[in-house]
């Protein structure tokens, strides 16, 4: 089977494509694809591998001879799967491939803020140790986890997997039910206790209806002003607005974000442009050890091989 995969660039360039041409007869690798190009990049495939690229019902329905979609990733709002299924096209997604990279960020960036390695750092390389008139130079000291709460909010692979790391950490782990549910499943606690008790909140559900702009400013009212907020999950669960006022009027201590709502950001966005010291962002790179990214090409390749086989694995449609 002819494959095309639209958009490479999204991984390293060093992963092995072995898995992948083991089971196709050809692949066609695009760097990126616009979206006026998806046509012309698919015009032959039996299979297409997107990882954001659109692909939407007036798309799906020019391309004859497209029998699968793998989305190298594991949200698929980039498809139409209605369209696809009215088509006979099958859809497979991949998940649990980044629990351990995305769980070993959210602790290097806890561990980078809590102990305050850079600053400490920088006190050696700027001289000022070597200046002290005691063994140690405290600069702006340290603080341990151990003891802190934190409140996970999506409670799937990746949330458990930081809740284990945390647990080991001796922190007391809180997991937020669904916000207005009537009922509290056993093992979590309401999402707004959650709010008002969490020291770190650390974000890991999806998007949708319910979650888009979960974090407005009638949240962080109710969020410790000593507390720190993660998201590794979804832009849109936070506004942005809110968020900047709140870290300007110190009802939140930090947010560390790993996602924005449009990425590539444009360079005027809101929370670039502020250059909050109380706010870190990184491009998107959680999910992205080069183990996970393997990991998650070698499933693509297994969905493949289970669709030649007329299994139905990892088929969201």
């Amino acid at each position: 089977m002819h494959a095309v995969f639209l958009d490479s660039q999204t991984f390293s360039p060093s992963l092995d494509l072995s898995a992948l041409n083991q089971v196709v007869s050809k692949l066609d690798l695009h760097p990126t694809t616009t979206p006026e190009q998806v046509l012309q990049h698919c015009s032959n495939a039996e299979i297409i591998l997107s990882n954001k690229v659109v692909l939407d019902s007036s798309t799906l329905q020019q391309l004859p001879h497209l029998k699968l979609i793998c989305i190298t990733a594991t949200g698929y709002n980039n498809v139409d799967i209605a369209a696809a299924r009215d088509l006979g096209i099958a859809v497979t997604n991949v998940s649990e491939y980044a629990k351990s990279s995305v769980a070993q960020y959210v602790f290097a960036q806890l561990l980078a803020y809590y102990s305050q390695i850079e600053d400490h750092n920088n006190n050696t390389r700027n001289g000022q140790w070597q200046k002290s008139e005691t063994f140690c130079l405290h600069g702006k000291g340290s603080n341990e986890l151990a003891g802190k709460s934190i409140g996970i909010i999506g409670y799937g692979a990746l949330g458990s997997k930081v809740a284990t790391i945390a647990r080991a950490f001796d922190m007391q782990v809180l997991i937020a039910e669904r916000p207005n549910a009537t009922t509290i499943r056993t093992g979590r606690i309401a999402f707004k206790e959650l709010i008002a008790q969490a020291d770190i909140i650390s974000l890991h559900c999806p998007q949708s209806v319910e979650t888009e702009n979960l974090f407005n400013a009638e949240t962080f009212k109710q969020m410790k002003n000593s507390a720190l907020l993660i998201n590794t999950a979804r832009g849109a669960l936070i506004n942005n607005h809110d968020l900047l006022s709140a870290l300007n009027d110190n009802q939140l201590a930090c947010a560390i974000l790993d996602v924005l709502e449009q990425e590539p950001p444009p360079k005027d966005h809101i929370l670039l442009a502020a250059q909050s010291p109380k706010l870190k962002i990184t491009a998107h790179i959680a999910w992205a050890s080069q183990q996970a990214q393997q990991s998650l090409l070698n499933l693509v390749a297994d969905n493949i091989s289970a669709f030649q086989q007329n299994k139905r694995t990892n088929r969201i449609d």
